[in-house]
């Protein structure tokens, strides 16, 4: 999953971005507003964090004029504007949540699970043949045994099985997965999709991960 930052601040970026792509997330940064909004308008983002107080313009500024664009990306705010006032002003702006400076990070990541959740409120759990991969555990279940993937791995085949039945091109992988924007050799997908198909065991199933040549891969389910 990809989640866009928008601070202006390099060590608070920094470490947010650290953090997060340790738990399997790729990461964009700006640190400017203007920019900072073209890239939310334009990018494919699961979530965004944005300061308040930003260069080029206010990210009151940002979070309305993505909310002006019909986008209900999930948008949260990290900020030192720390009173009542402030927050409830943020969240009319159309942010979904409002955290202050200084925060913990176990905090950050626990607000962000909770935007990401279902609207029911359930875990995310998605499933190929007899897989089933949890996103809140992070674990790989086949049956009652689990899987031990790379934290790679894992963002790889969450990427594919939350678009399974559809082809997910090459530069999609390496973009939402390796957090790459630019001509890359994407012979490194070839090697994680092989360990996937080898740790997963999928044939005894039915269900594949298939090569769409010249394309990109497909996780398809067994034909019935």
């Amino acid at each position: 999953m990809r989640i866009l930052i928008v601070e202006d601040e390099p060590g608070i970026a920094n470490f947010v971005k650290q953090g997060l792509e340790e738990e399997s997330f790729a990461v964009d940064i700006s640190t400017d507003g203007t920019e900072g909004l073209d890239l939310a308008l334009t990018g494919n983002y699961d979530l965004i964090l944005l300061d308040w107080m930003l260069p080029g313009i206010s990210g009151i500024e940002v979070c309305r004029n993505i909310r002006e664009s019909d986008s209900e990306t999930p948008i949260i705010f990290l900020t030192a504007k720390d009173t009542v006032r402030d927050t409830v002003f943020g969240l009319q702006a159309g942010a979904n949540d409002y955290i202050k400076k200084p925060f913990a990070f176990e905090e950050l990541l626990e607000r962000i699970r909770v935007q990401l959740r279902p609207k029911t409120g359930e875990h995310e759990k998605f499933s190929l043949g007899n897989i089933v991969l949890d996103t809140r555990s992070h674990r790989v279940l086949k049956g009652d045994k689990e899987i031990a993937l790379t934290q790679k791995e894992f963002a790889l085949l969450e990427f594919l099985l939350r678009n399974k039945g559809k082809v997910c091109r090459r530069t999609q992988i390496i973009e939402s997965v390796w957090d790459i924007h630019f001509e890359y050799n994407t012979g490194v997908i070839d090697v994680y999709i092989n360990s996937l198909r080898n740790k997963l065991e999928l044939e005894d199933s039915g269900a594949h991960i298939k090569t769409v040549r010249g394309v990109g891969y497909i996780a398809v389910e067994p034909e019935s």
